[in-house]
This record gives structure tokens, C-alpha cells and sequence, in this order.
């Protein structure tokens, strides 16, 4: 919901009647306009943001009878809780895993673990669409950076061959060890990471191997494991799962699961553990009940319907944003599809038609993709209607018309 101004603002009755006649316009009793707009664009995989007061509520605001807002600690200080303990270990069973982390922050999970695992005398190889938490965590790591083409197997086995034949610059010795970065589901492309063959070509030539489920984490697989599961590949052949609490289980902050040794090394020597604020106490009974929800330990099969509502709506979403002759990026079963806009200039066109017609969209432009690349980015959610998912895409394909962005059928859209 956006307050804007009185109508009176508006300098012509043609405006003013296109304010004012949309259904999900209301003149507010001090004269100013409300509008309410449909949420495309944030996280909200499953839903809880719309249900929380059925699903999550009662557990939550019971933690405040307890325990405070913020511990205003570090973990390795004060700021570790019964809660804290509780979401590492739901969360290492969660994913099979012998032991979690939790931090207080989804970007800096990235951005601060990265360069505890690896530095000088170490080999990052990265896929080039990595978000920039990873970028950010590499750089700071001090190690060697090598990056392969997106999703290209082939490209990432020669990168290994040579790693590992020719050595470090200049001394030929071997390196240290080789860490591998992918993403479960990559943010700007709607795409999920071949996983299985990027796996076998880790364990072939004894690289570890680091998986960011940001995006995938709750909202892959038939019982929301993640990349994983969907693609059939073990737990245990990961050697680092990271993840965020901010997009399918309704809080923040961020985990990494893996074996007891490493994840005892990083409470040690993670910055992000042992120097920021723990995670708030409220936050983790969130977490903690969103994925017993998921779970199914609630008692009910709440978590398995957001999880099938999830996946049928993305499906239903995508194929009909097709059928309209969009440039639809990514795959089926994403909850993520990026439309391809091209020209930059049809970035705020695009934002604020759909905002006049009471669509909340995110465009996306350079730098965070290539100049000639900008895209909108739709975000699905288990908790949309069948009914506001139509409504929505008789808005979008007005849009489309108006903007010309039947790129997929033209190429002058």
C-alpha cells in the first residue's frame, strides 16, 4: 500500500479519472489516494507473510514473554539462546546434515564465511552468475578466482584439468585446495544449477564443492529441500550448504550446514559469527516453527500444500507469461521468471505501468545485469490466487502491448 497525493495534484481529468476509476485505487477521507498493489516482486516463496498470523504467530510473539528483541552479542559472547541451538539443529536435520551455523544475515553468510574456508594458496572457481555476496566473499578471501561459463560443465572440468596439472603461477606448486561455488537457483535467470553433473566432476578431480540454496532452500523439490533433493543428489556429496532464512520461512539471516569438524572451525573463524550480533531470539522461533510447518511436525499438511501451491502457481505463471510471446527466462518448477525488457529505456516504463494498474514489480538493469540485458523479475508465491495471478497477467500483457515486448515472437517486440 503507497499513499500518494490528493487528485487535486493532477493536472488533467484524464489523469485523475486513470487514478481514480481502478479498482484497487481508494480516496482516503483527508483527500489523499491509497493504492494497493499486488506483490510480485519479494520472496515470499510459501507464503508465510500472508498466513502468519494462522501459522506462526502465537509461537512467536510467545518468545517476547522470555526472551528479548536482540541479545546485543556476538554468539561467541552472550548471544547464544536455547533458540539458536534449537534452529541449528532443526536445520542440520533439515538437510541431513551433521551440524548448522546461523547467522544474523543472508548476504553476509556469503560475504563472511567465504573467506574463512579459502585464502592464499587456494582456488575459487566461481560461475559467472554468481550473486554478488559470493563476488564480495571471494575478493575478501585473498584466494586465487577462476570463473566458468554459466551452468557449463565442460567449461568447469577444464578449468579443474588445468588447476590442477599446472598448479599456482610461477611455483607450479599444487594448490591448497579447490573450492567450487554454484547456486541452487540463480536470482536474475530463474534457472537452477546443473547440480548432479557439477558434482560428479567435483568428487572426479577432488574439488570441494559449495552450494548457496538462497533461492532454492523451501522452495525446490517435492518436500522443499532444495536443489538437492530436486535434482536427486545427496546431502552428504555437498561438502558446505548455505542457505537463507529471508525467502521461504518468512525471517533473516542466513545458515551454513556441513560436518561437525568444519562447522566447529567456523564458529571460530567466521567473522560474521564471532564479531556480529547473533540472531534475534524472535527471528529464530520464526524459523523455527515456518520449517516444522514445512516439516510437517505442526501436525498439519499446511507445509505440503504451500509447497504444491508453490510449484503450481510458478508453472501456471511462466506458462502463461509464454503463451503471451514474452522473452521468459529460467525453468519450469522456478519460482523466480525474469522478462526480457532489452532496451534500458523500458525499465521504469515498465515499473510504473504496472504500478499505475497496481502491479508491484521489480526491473532489474545495469550494473546488476549487462547493459543490453534489463529484465523484470517476477517472484511467485504460494500465497497468490489463481484469481490475482489472472488478474495480473491481463495487466502484464496490456503492458506488453503498450511497451512492445513480444520479444519472443518478434524481434521489435
Amino acid at each position: 500500500m503507497q499513499l500518494l497525493g490528493s487528485l487535486k495534484d493532477l493536472s488533467s481529468d484524464r489523469q485523475k479519472n486513470d487514478y481514480a476509476s481502478k479498482s484497487h485505487f481508494v480516496e482516503l477521507s483527508d483527500g489523499r489516494v491509497a493504492r494497493s498493489c499486488l506483490n510480485l516482486g519479494s520472496y515470499n516463496y510459501l507464503g508465510f507473510g500472508d498466513d502468519w498470523s494462522i501459522t506462526c504467530e502465537e509461537d512467536v510473539c510467545g518468545v517476547l514473554g522470555d526472551l528479548p528483541v536482540s541479545n546485543s552479542s556476538p554468539r561467541s559472547e552472550y548471544g547464544t539462546t536455547v533458540l539458536h541451538r534449537e534452529v541449528e539443529e532443526i536445520v542440520a536435520r533439515f538437510l541431513g546434515k551433521e551440524d548448522a551455523l546461523v547467522l544474523n544475515m543472508g548476504f553476509n553468510t556469503n560475504c563472511t564465511t567465504i573467506p574463512a574456508l579459502v585464502c592464499r594458496g587456494d582456488l575459487l572457481i566461481s560461475d559467472e552468475l554468481n550473486h554478488t555476496s559470493i563476488v564480495n566473499g571471494a575478493r575478501a578471501s585473498g584466494a586465487a578466482i577462476r570463473t566458468f561459463r554459466h551452468n557449463d560443465v565442460k567449461h568447469l572440468e577444464d578449468i579443474l584439468k588445468e588447476a590442477i596439472i599446472m598448479g599456482r603461477p610461477r611455483t607450479r606448486r599444487p594448490w591448497n585446495k579447490i573450492l567450487v561455488i554454484v547456486e541452487g537457483i540463480y536470482s536474475m535467470e530463474g534457472e537452477y544449477c546443473d547440480l548432479s553433473n557439477i558434482v560428479q566432476v567435483c568428487k572426479k578431480y577432488g574439488a570441494y564443492i559449495y552450494l548457496d540454496e538462497a533461492h532454492s532452500i523451501g522452495a525446490m523439490g517435492p518436500t522443499g529441500r532444495g536443489c538437492t533433493e530436486y535434482c536427486g543428489v545427496e546431502t552428504a556429496d555437498i561438502d558446505i550448504m548455505m542457505g537463507t532464512f529471508t525467502k521461504s520461512f518468512g525471517g533473516m539471516g542466513g545458515y551454513i550446514a556441513a560436518s561437525k569438524d568444519v562447522i566447529s572451525y567456523l564458529r571460530r573463524t567466521c567473522s560474521g559469527s564471532s564479531h556480529h550480533n547473533s540472531l534475534s531470539p524472535v527471528v529464530c522461533q520464526q524459523v523455527i516453527t515456518s520449517f516444522k510447518v514445512v516439516m510437517g511436525e505442526d501436525g498439519t499438511n499446511i507445509g505440503r500444500q504451500k509447497i504444491q501451491s508453490l510449484r503450481d502457481n510458478s508453472n501456471y505463471f511462466r506458462m502463461r507469461l509464454e503463451e503471451m510471446g514474452l522473452h521468459v527466462l529460467g525453468h519450469y518448477d522456478s519460482p523466480i521468471m525474469p522478462v526480457m525488457l532489452y532496451n534500458p529505456t523500458k525499465i521504469a516504463a515498465f515499473s510504473r505501468e504496472c504500478f499505475k494498474r497496481g502491479l508491484a514489480v521489480v526491473v532489474v538493469g545495469f550494473p546488476a545485469v549487462p547493459i543490453l540485458t534489463s529484465r523484470a523479475r517476477f517472484c511467485i508465491s504460494a500465497g497468490h490466487t489463481r484469481e490475482q495471478l489472472d488478474r495480473a497477467l491481463v495487466e502484464i500483457e496490456e503492458v506488453a502491448d503498450l511497451l512492445k515486448l513480444r520479444y519472443a515472437i518478434s524481434t521489435f517486440g
